[in-house]
C-alpha cells in the first residue's frame, strides 16, 4: 500500500490533506456497485482522500464504500479519510446551502465533511435536469450571500473547511473582499497543457491551496480529450523514466505544489497514479513541459451552452 504525502491547508482551517485524492466523477456515469467496488480497491491501494459532489451521483456509493471499508477493517476510523463534496449550482442561495450540505452528508452517511466547496461560480435554476441548459436557467452568483451559507456550514461543524471550484482570480478577489472565513482551496482544471500559471501565483499569494482536477486531460469525457496521454513530449520523458505518460503528467502537477484528484476506476491505473513520489523530473524535463502550448479543456460554454454568462466566465482570468 502506498503512503501518500499530506499538505497543510491554510491557517483558516488548520487541516492536513493527502496530496492525491480519487476523483469519483464518471462520464458516462457508472452504476453504483461499480463505483463502490472501485472505491474499496482505492482504499486498499492507499487512497485516503476522495472527491465527490452532489452532481456526480457518487455520494451514496462513496458512503457505502466507507461503511464497508470500516467493517472490513481496511480503515479503523472515518477520521483516517479526507472527504470533499460540492455545493451544486441549483442550491447556490443563502438559505439553501446548509440544507444542501445536510443532504450530501445524508447521502454519504457521515457526520461531517473535511472540505465543502462551491462547485461553479454561477447559480442554476432548480429545474435544470440536463446539459446544455437554456439561457434563462443560469444566473450570476451572489458570492456574498452564498459564502455566508458556506461559513455557516463550517461554524455548525458540518465541514472542517470551505473552498471553491472553477473560480478565476477575479472571482476570488470578489470573494476575499466579503469573506469572514477565506476559502482554503480552489479546485480547478490543471495539467501540463493547461498550467494556470497566473491563477497559481495568485492563490499562492493569498494562501489558497489549489487542487487540480482533470490532471490527465479528462480523456473519455465529452469535454476532455487524449492530448495528454498522447503528448510526444510527455511520451519521450516517460520512456526515459520507465513510466507512463499519465505518471509524468501527475508528477509534473505534484511538483507545482498543488494536490490532485485523478479519476480512474481501473485497478492497475489507480495504483500507477499513486506511484509518483519516489522519483522526480529533471530541470530540463520540467522546462520542456513548462513550454508546451496551452489549451483550456473544460469551459462553461462547452458544458452549459454558449450563453453570454458562460462566455463571460470563460473569458475571466
Amino acid at each position: 500500500m502506498t503512503l501518500v504525502p499530506e499538505v497543510s491547508l491554510s491557517s483558516s482551517c488548520d487541516l492536513k490533506m493527502p496530496v492525491i485524492g480519487m476523483g469519483t466523477s464518471s462520464y458516462p456515469p457508472v452504476d453504483p456497485e461499480t463505483a463502490k467496488a472501485a472505491i474499496i480497491e482505492a482504499i486498499k491501494a492507499g487512497y485516503r482522500h476522495f472527491d465527490t459532489a452532489y452532481a456526480y451521483g457518487s455520494e451514496k456509493p462513496l458512503g457505502e464504500a466507507i461503511a464497508q471499508a470500516l467493517s472490513l477493517g481496511l480503515i479503523k476510523s472515518r477520521d483516517e479519510l479526507f472527504i470533499t463534496s460540492k455545493l451544486w449550482a441549483s442550491f447556490a442561495g443563502r438559505d439553501l446551502v446548509v440544507p444542501a450540505i445536510k443532504m450530501s452528508l445524508s447521502n454519504l452517511k457521515l457526520d461531517y465533511l473535511d472540505m465543502y466547496i462551491i462547485h461553479w461560480p454561477l447559480k442554476l435554476s432548480q429545474d435544470v435536469r440536463q446539459m446544455p441548459i437554456a439561457k434563462e436557467q443560469a444566473f450570476p452568483l451572489d458570492i456574498k450571500s452564498v459564502w455566508e451559507g458556506m461559513e455557516e456550514c463550517k461554524n455548525l461543524g458540518l465541514t472542517k473547511a470551505i473552498g471553491v471550484s472553477n473560480f478565476s482570480c477575479k472571482k476570488l478577489e470578489e470573494l476575499l473582499s466579503v469573506a469572514k472565513i477565506p476559502p482554503a482551496l480552489n479546485q480547478v482544471e490543471m495539467n501540463p497543457l493547461w498550467q494556470q500559471k497566473k491563477l497559481k501565483e495568485f492563490c499562492k499569494a493569498k494562501d489558497i491551496h489549489i487542487t487540480a482536477y482533470s490532471p490527465l486531460g479528462a480523456n473519455g469525457t465529452k469535454w476532455g480529450d487524449n492530448r495528454i496521454v498522447e503528448c510526444d513530449v510527455l511520451e519521450e520523458i516517460a520512456k526515459a523514466h520507465g513510466k507512463t505518460t499519465a505518471q509524468i503528467s501527475l508528477r509534473w502537477v505534484y511538483e507545482q505544489g498543488v494536490s490532485l484528484v485523478p479519476k480512474s476506476f481501473n485497478k492497475k491505473r489507480m495504483t500507477e497514479n499513486l506511484q509518483i513520489f519516489d522519483w522526480s523530473l529533471t530541470e530540463e524535463e520540467s522546462s520542456k513541459i513548462n513550454q508546451l502550448p496551452q489549451h483550456k479543456g473544460v469551459t462553461f460554454a462547452s458544458i452549459l451552452g454558449p450563453h453570454d454568462l458562460m462566455l463571460e466566465l470563460d473569458a475571466e482570468t
